[in-house]
């Protein structure tokens, strides 16, 4: 996506008579139009070489064999150990650098938006100036302003009626003169605001590349972390079962130890398929839950209601209300959008969304659909994922549990999607979810973002 250019400001006529128009230009496109996994180029990496299980068993009758396979095989586990550690340091660091460069280019969007928002007020002020003199002159003129010199040479008029309409038309001119001048200086303080705000845009360009550089190296960074713990745990037991039959005398085989993993992983994949059927099950009774609140309230005309609140106040899951938007997980508010003391430096900060308590390792969903763009560290808020919908929108959530993406960068997802499950990552005191919303490049407030929605908290 390319990124809209701001429109230049234009001169004022003397009147004001000529309506001003300025929009306020949606802002970021480069940070939210993201998508895909951009991986960068590395060094290839010299693969590990793992004994096989006839080498192992050849190995365990000869005393300088066996120790020298022992050696090797620790040598494996803890290279594998040192190598995840690393690359998961290494994540953190991208991750870190991301979320800091990141934060830059919100907070450059969101003052772009201000000024340009607060330009356009000024030029709303100015036109609404400049209309009123407008009628001002208009009333003179039918008052018969041009006519009065005339009248008083010629006597044709009473010498009370004469003073009357002469202080009238003094009174209409003084304001007439206070309101286009106050209508010019709108106008000019519009101008400047626009100007101050073409100068943030220029900024922001910069900042929003910076954002998306580290958005690249942190992604990079977080898929090397994932494929050396995906290899530590695909080898590292099957090393330990092959040290255990060198160091023990009980003699294990590959089969033996094939079959004890298919269990293992079985199970591991059911218990992944069971939490993904619950929130689906989850989402799917919420959203039933909301249509049925949302047809018995259509016939009533009365009060609106909680926008897609649970029914009997519990906070669930995938609650919505047909829009095509549903609240990303349980719990209540436990801190609000917007500037606080956080709760762990003790420093006031900026808190980019809101955080809903929600249980450890419960579902995390995608408020609406679009295309996973980031799957990684973010800094404070720790394991992180973030989701473009499109038109400038995106959704992100923070804090989750380590090992619990459940989704993959350039994934599309479907509101309701299970994308990971709740954690304490980053900085947090306990297991909660921080759910975010950006609109232009900038965060909003996610309570009033997603209630114009039909989602309540």
């Amino acid at each position: 996506m390319t990124r809209s250019a701001p429109l230049p400001s234009r001169p004022l006529s003397g009147r004001l008579r000529q309506r001003l128009s300025l929009r306020l230009v949606i802002t970021g496109v480069a940070l939210l139009g993201l998508t895909g996994t951009v991986v960068l180029d590395a060094p290839p990496a010299q693969a590990a070489t793992y004994p096989s299980w006839d080498d192992v068993l050849a190995a365990r009758g000869q005393e300088s064999q066996k120790n020298g396979q022992i050696a090797d095989i620790q040598g494996l586990i803890g290279r594998l150990e040192s190598t995840a550690s690393a690359a998961a340091t290494e994540a953190q660091e991208r991750g870190t650098e991301y979320s800091d460069a990141q934060r830059k280019a919100q907070r450059a969007a969101e003052k772009e938006q201000a000024l340009r928002a607060d330009a356009e007020e000024h030029a709303e002020v100015a036109e609404q100036s400049a209309a009123q003199a407008g009628r001002f002159a208009a009333q003179m003129a039918r008052s018969g302003g041009t006519d009065v010199s005339t009248s008083v040479l010629t006597g044709g008029e009473d010498t009370r009626d004469l003073l009357y309409d002469l202080g009238a038309l003094s009174k209409l001119s003084e304001q007439a003169e206070r309101v286009e001048t106050a209508a010019s200086a709108d106008a000019s303080v519009a101008r400047a605001l626009t100007g101050q705000a073409d100068r943030a845009a220029a900024a922001l360009e910069s900042l929003a590349k910076a954002a998306q550089d580290r958005m690249a190296e942190a992604q990079a960074a977080s898929d090397r972390a994932q494929a050396a713990y995906d290899e530590q745990q695909d080898n590292k037991a099957r090393l330990q079962a092959q040290l255990a039959t060198l160091t023990s005398g009980r003699v294990r085989t590959e089969a033996e130890f094939a079959e004890g993993e298919a269990v293992r992983k079985a199970a591991a994949e059911r218990a992944a398929r069971e939490a993904a059927e619950a929130a689906r099950r989850a989402a799917a009774a919420a959203a039933r839950a909301a249509a049925a609140n949302a047809a018995n309230n259509s016939g009533g005309g009365g009060g609106g209601g909680g926008g897609g609140a649970p029914v009997g106040g519990s906070p669930s899951v995938g609650t919505g209300s047909g829009t095509g938007w549903v609240r990303p997980a349980g719990g209540y508010i436990s801190s609000s959008y917007g500037y606080r003391v956080h709760p762990i430096t003790g420093n006031g900060s900026f808190h980019d969304g809101i955080d809903l308590g929600s249980g450890c390792s419960t579902a995390i969903v995608a408020a609406s659909a679009g295309t996973v763009e980031y799957v990684g560290w973010y800094g404070g808020y720790g394991n992180y994922v973030r989701v473009n919908h499109g038109n400038g929108v995106a959704t992100a959530y923070g804090h989750i549990v380590s090992g619990g993406f459940r989704v993959t960068p350039g994934q599309q997802v479907a509101a309701g999607t299970l994308l990971a499950l709740v954690g304490s990552t980053g900085n947090s005191t306990g297991c909660h979810l921080h759910f975010e919303t950006h609109v232009g490049g900038g965060t909003t407030d996610p309570v009033g973002f997603m209630a114009a929605r039909g989602v309540g908290f």
